[in-house]
């Protein structure tokens, strides 16, 4: 999210010619990087053990003492935010009995006709994320 790298894929890929990314994970010019499943499966390991949160809350600290951080406003990419909050995860809350899922992991979105409100529906991957519109007549989405 910090670099908007779209997929663990990607970073990989980055990582194996970018010699800036090389450098800052350690890895020398001839050395093979790893697999993009290898370092999916461990991603989630680094966050719940609170490596990666000690880790920015140091980077932070430093940026802080060198006189690096602003309290100037910035903007972000929106474009990698929406990506993140799918409407596929928007469900109801109370699923209905006997509806098989085709996968679990990543659904088919087949919406048309059904009525979803943030008092019927919520979504799996972020508790506090709720349909928004920005004006009348355009579409609501996820935020």
């Amino acid at each position: 999210m910090l670099y908007s790298v779209r997929s663990e894929r990607l970073l990989m890929e980055g990582i194996d010619y970018s010699i800036l990314f090389r450098w800052f994970v350690g890895l020398n010019l001839d050395e093979t990087v790893w697999d993009a499943t290898s370092f999916t499966k461990n991603r989630d390991r680094l966050l719940e053990a609170a490596v990666a949160k000690e880790f920015l809350a140091q980077v932070v600290e430093r940026a802080r003492g060198a006189s690096l951080v602003s309290d100037e406003p910035f903007t972000g990419d929106g474009t990698l935010l929406e990506a993140w909050a799918s409407l596929k995860s928007f469900q109801p809350k109370e699923e209905k009995p006997g509806v098989p899922r085709d996968d679990p992991g990543n659904p088919t979105g087949d919406f048309h006709g059904e009525k979803r409100t943030n008092q019927t529906h919520e979504s799996r991957t972020d508790r506090d994320a709720l349909l928004a519109r920005k004006a009348r007549g355009r579409e609501a989405k996820l935020s």
